[in-house]
């Protein structure tokens, strides 16, 4: 699943910047940039972008505009506020506007980075064909909540569904392991997500992993189920 994004900012270096920034992460593409709220308006309407990159302040207005307009015609696309502004009043109003998240400039990439990749795994959640109980309501509404006691207990950026997909991959019969590449592209998420809990597997004891030399090039670091037959 690629996620499309739209960039709104009227500073074309900070834009590009942002551009290269999403280019750099594994399952989302640039549909647009937009550099005024007019064209932001047009844009967010006809390409109807997954996720729209935010700047605050405009001449003609304040971005807000755009997040309210999207929510009154009840469009399917999130918003991330990009912003300068330290003012608490602008972040209440991305708040009740529904903002998916907010990020102070100057960014920092790793910052840029797990907004989208969170962004990436909550659509993922929002989109699993699976019926609704208590638990799953409460994950979609509060990923930060404390788990309720008797269920599993998961340390920060380790997801319950993401967690169970690359299960569900393990679960398969294989023959040869798989490595974290391989892993990103089945679920859909980037290298470094699927590094994150692939490590987190072996180290709870459900996969095990050794470096597999090839004719050329680095040894590679392949995972494998516990019961699974490991390459020669």
């Amino acid at each position: 699943m690629e996620l499309k994004v739209l960039i709104v900012d009227d500073d074309p270096q900070i834009a590009e910047i942002h551009q290269h920034f999403v280019q750099k992460i594994n399952g989302f593409s640039i549909c647009g940039i937009a550099g005024t709220l007019e064209d932001a308006e047009k844009m967010s309407s006809l390409l109807q972008p997954d996720l729209i990159l935010l700047d605050l302040h405009f001449p003609e207005g304040k971005g807000t505009e755009i997040l309210w307009n999207l929510r009154a015609r009840h469009q399917a696309t999130d918003v991330i506020l990009i912003t300068a502004a330290k003012e608490l009043e602008p972040l209440q109003e991305a708040i009740r506007g529904g903002a998916f998240d907010y990020i102070l400039k100057p960014v920092m990439f790793q910052r840029f980075q797990e907004a989208l990749e969170r962004f990436r795994e909550h659509r993922m959640r929002m989109s699993a064909d699976a019926s609704l109980d208590q638990s799953t309501v409460d994950r979609l509404l509060h990923p930060y909540k404390t788990t309720p006691p008797g269920e599993p207990q998961f340390p920060k950026g380790i997801d319950a569904l993401t967690l169970k997909n690359i299960q569900t991959v393990f679960a398969q019969p294989r023959v040869k392991g798989l490595s974290a590449e391989e892993v990103a592209e089945i679920i859909g998420a980037s290298r470094t997500t699927a590094r994150r809990y692939l490590e987190y597997l072996v180290a709870h004891n459900e996969l095990t992993t050794e470096l597999v030399y090839g004719t050329v090039g680095r040894p590679e670091r392949r995972y494998f189920c516990k019961s699974a037959p490991h390459a020669n």
